[in-house]
C-alpha cells in the first residue's frame, strides 16, 4: 500500500511535466529513439601536470579524433595537404584566418571553400546525436544558421540556392570569421561527447591554472582526482602542509609565478624571508627543474632561497602532523631530529648517512619542528593568501563538483592511482579513524573526509579532513599515492640514491594478472568481460620496452609522459585514449612543438597507435549508462501513460 502511494506521488510529479497523454507519448518516443543512437565517443587523458599547450592541443584534435572525421568525408578527394590545412582550421580558427589574410588569397573564395568544407565535417560529427541535443550544443549567434546548414539537402534543387545564399549573405556582411569560428567549435564539441580526467592536473609544468579554466568550460568532463590535485585542493583549505608542499613544487620547477600571477596570491613575504634568512647560502642542494627557454635565469638565486625556505617549512609542519596522528604510523618520516649538525650526518632506519647541507638557522635542536617566530608569520601570511584566492576556490569547488576519487562510467572502472594490495595480491586493509576498510569502501570512506575537510562547518570535522587531504596525497595506503614513503628529505639531503627509493604497492606487481583485474572489477561491481581499469599515476617508460597496455588489454595505463619532466624517461610526450562506439583506441604522442607552427605550417602531434581494440557489437546509447536511465524514464511515463488512459490521473492542457 506504501509503495502504491509512493509510486501515484512519483507520477503526479511527472504529470507536471507531461500533463497528457499527447506529450508524454512523444516523450517516450523521443527517448526510444535516442537509444539506438550510436554511443558518443569518450576521450581520456592523465597527468596533464601543467602542460597547457599540448593539453589544449590534444582536446582540440581529440587524440586524432577530427582527423579521422576529416579522412572518412573526404577520403582521396582532398590531398594530404588539403586535409592538414583543414584540421589546423578546425584546432585554431583565429589564428589560421590571420595568416591566411596576409597572403594573396582571394579571402571570399576561400571562406566559400572552407565553410563548406566545416559544413560536411561537422554534419558528419553531428549525426550521432539528436536534433535536439545538436541545438542546444550550437552557439548561439550561429545555432539558426548552422542548423540549416547541417541539416538542409543541398542535394535537392529546391534548397541549393537557399543554401548557397545563406553562405554567400555571411561572407558579405563580414560574419564569414565568426561563422568559421562556431562551425570549428561545434566539430570538437561533436567528435567527443565526454571528457575523463584521469588524475594530476597540477604540479610541473607552467599552466594548471588555465588547464582549468578550458575544464570550467567543458560541456562534458568528469575528473579522477590525482595526489597533486588533492594537495592543492588541501592548500585551498588553509592546510599549512600542503601549502608549503604546492610552494615548494612550483619552486622546485620554476613555476612560482603560477601563484603569483596565475592565482594572484602574494608571495613576498616569503621572499623576503628566504632572502634574509639564507642570504649567503648558496642553497646548491635546490637547485631548480626549469625548461631551457622558458625560464628567467636571473631569478634562479631567489627562487633556490625560496626553494630551500619552504622545504625546511615543510619538514616542521608535516613532522608536527605525523605527531599529532600516530595512527599514521609515519615515524620513519620524523628526520630533522635525526640531524646531527655538528656531524654533518642523518640517522635513517638505524644508518647514518652524510648530510649534503648542514645549514639550517631556523631549526632548534631542543625542538626542531617548531617554526621559529618568522615562520610562523610567513605561513600566516601565505595561508591568508591561499584561502581568500578566489580564483583557486573556483577551481577547488569545480575538482570537488565534477571530481572524485574514482568512477564507473559504461562498465569501465577509472582511477588515477592503485587499488591497495597485500603482498600476496589481496585487498590490503587500511585502518582510518579506528575502522578498517579495503577496496571500494576504502576509496568512499576517504572521500567522505576529503569532502569534509573543505566543506565541513564542524571544526572538528573540518581539521580532521583536512589533515586527510595531506594523508592522501603521500601516505603508503593512499590509493592516489601507492608508495611506501615519500623520499623527499632524502633527495635533497642524502647522496646514497638507495635512500630514495620509493617501493611501489604490490598492486604494480599483481595488475597484469587476470584474477587480480578480475577481483579489482568485481569489487567496483563490474562484471562485464568488456569491461577495463583505466588508470594513471606511473608514467610508462616506453623507451625501455614497457607497455601501457596490461592483462591483454584489460588494464590501460595511459600516464606516458604528457609533463616534460617526464619525457626524458618516458621517451614518448603521454598516451591518450578514446572510446567510440566500435570500440578503444589507445594513441603514443610525440611532444607539441608550439601553436604557432601547427598554424604556420599545418603541423599536428605526430601519433602512433598502441592498442585498437574492437566491441563484440557496435555500442549503441542503449548500452550505456544513460541508456540505463533513459530506460529508466521511459519505464516511469509508460506508467504515467497508462495512468491517463485509465483515468487514474486526468490529463491537463
Amino acid at each position: 500500500m506504501e509503495n502504491e502511494i509512493i509510486q501515484e506521488q512519483s507520477l503526479r510529479i511527472l504529470s507536471r511535466q507531461f500533463p497528457n497523454v499527447a506529450t508524454t507519448a512523444t516523450e517516450i518516443i523521443n527517448l526510444q529513439s535516442i537509444l539506438s543512437l550510436p554511443k558518443g565517443t569518450e576521450h581520456y587523458l592523465s597527468d596533464i601536470h601543467g602542460e597547457y599547450e599540448q593539453f589544449a592541443h590534444v582536446l582540440k584534435n581529440g587524440s586524432g579524433a577530427v582527423k579521422r572525421k576529416i579522412d572518412e568525408e573526404f577520403g582521396n578527394m582532398l590531398s594530404e595537404k588539403e586535409k592538414r590545412d583543414l584540421a589546423t582550421l578546425i584546432y585554431y580558427p583565429e589564428e589560421r584566418i590571420r595568416m591566411i589574410r596576409g597572403t594573396a588569397w582571394n579571402m571570399d573564395d576561400w571562406y566559400v571553400v572552407m565553410i563548406n568544407r566545416l559544413i560536411q565535417v561537422c554534419k558528419s560529427a553531428a549525426s550521432k546525436y539528436t536534433r535536439s541535443k545538436v541545438r542546444k550544443a550550437l552557439p548561439k549567434d550561429f545555432a539558426y544558421v548552422i542548423e540549416e546548414l547541417i541539416t538542409g539537402r543541398r542535394d535537392q534543387g529546391n534548397q541549393e540556392a537557399y543554401y548557397n545564399e545563406i553562405i554567400h549573405t555571411v561572407i558579405r556582411i563580414g560574419k564569414a570569421p565568426e561563422l568559421i569560428v562556431a562551425l570549428s567549435n561545434a566539430i570538437s564539441r561533436f567528435v567527443v561527447d565526454h571528457l575523463h580526467i584521469v588524475g594530476d592536473i597540477y604540479d610541473r609544468g607552467p599552466g594548471p591554472h588555465k588547464c582549468m579554466d578550458v575544464l570550467m568550460s567543458h560541456h562534458n568532463v568528469d575528473i579522477q582526482w590525482g595526489n597533486h590535485d588533492i594537495v592543492w585542493m588541501g592548500a585551498a583549505t588553509g592546510h599549512p602542509a600542503c601549502i608549503a608542499t604546492v610552494l615548494r613544487f612550483s619552486a622546485r620547477y620554476g613555476n612560482l609565478d603560477i601563484l603569483e600571477d596565475g592565482y594572484g596570491i602574494n608571495l613576498l613575504p616569503l621572499f623576503k624571508f628566504a632572502l634574509e634568512t639564507y642570504k649567503d647560502d648558496p642553497c646548491s642542494c635546490f637547485n631548480l627543474h626549469y625548461r631551457e627557454g622558458e625560464y628567467d635565469l636571473s631569478n634562479a638565486e631567489i627562487d633556490r632561497k625560496m626553494h630551500k625556505a619552504i622545504a625546511v617549512i615543510q619538514f616542521k609542519v608535516e613532522g608536527q602532523l605525523i605527531k599529532q596522528h600516530p595512527e599514521f604510523h609515519m615515524e620513519d618520516r620524523l628526520l630533522l631530529d635525526k640531524m646531527d649538525l655538528e656531524e654533518g650526518t642523518v640517522t635513517i632506519d638505524g644508518k647514518k648517512y652524510k648530510l649534503l647541507d648542514t645549514n639550517f638557522p631556523t631549526i632548534d635542536p631542543a625542538d626542531p619542528y617548531a617554526l621559529s617566530k618568522e615562520e610562523a608569520e610567513v605561513m600566516d601570511k601565505l595561508r591568508n593568501g591561499f584561502v581568500k584566492c578566489e580564483k583557486l576556490q573556483e577551481h577547488v569547488r569545480f575538482l570537488y563538483r565534477k571530481g572524485s576519487l574514482y568512477k564507473t562510467y559504461n562498465n569501465n572502472l577509472l582511477f588515477h592511482g592503485c587499488v591497495p594490495l597485500t603482498e600476496d595480491g589481496k585487498l590490503k586493509e587500511v585502518e582510518i579513524c579506528g575502522q578498517k576498510y579495503k577496496g571500494k569502501e576504502l576509496y568512499d570512506e576517504l572521500e567522505k573526509l576529503l569532502r569534509k575537510g573543505y566543506f565541513s562547518i564542524d571544526p572538528g570535522e573540518k581539521h580532521l579532513g583536512m589533515d586527510m587531504l595531506w594523508y592522501t596525497w603521500c601516505h603508503e595506503n593512499s590509493p592516489v599515492f601507492g608508495k611506501n614513503k615519500m623520499a623527499t628529505f632524502e633527495r635533497y639531503f642524502v647522496e646514497d640514491k638507495e635512500t630514495h627509493t620509493e617501493k611501489k604497492n604490490p598492486y604494480y606487481t599483481w595488475y597484469d594478472k587476470d584474477e587480480t583485474v578480475t577481483m579489482i572489477l568485481n569489487e567496483f561491481g563490474l562484471s562485464s568481460s568488456e569491461s577495463h581499469i583505466i588508470n594513471g599515476h606511473v608514467p610508462v617508460e616506453a623507451k625501455k620496452g614497457e607497455l601501457p597496455v596490461k592483462c591483454g588489454g584489460r588494464l590501460i595505463v595511459i600516464d606516458g609522459g604528457f609533463s616534460k619532466a617526464y619525457q626524458p624517461k618516458t621517451g614518448i610526450a603521454g598516451y591518450t585514449l578514446t572510446y567510440n562506439s566500435y570500440g578503444f583506441l589507445l594513441a603514443a604522442h610525440e611532444p607539441f612543438e608550439s601553436v604557432e607552427k601547427a598554424v604556420e605550417t599545418g603541423s599536428d602531434i605526430h601519433s602512433d597507435t598502441v592498442l585498437v581494440q574492437h566491441v563484440e557489437n557496435r555500442k549503441m546509447v542503449a548500452d550505456t549508462d544513460i541508456g540505463k536511465e533513459i530506460k529508466e524514464r521511459i519505464s516511469q511515463l509508460e506508467q504515467l501513460l497508462a495512468a491517463y488512459r485509465a483515468g487514474v490521473l486526468a490529463e491537463k492542457e
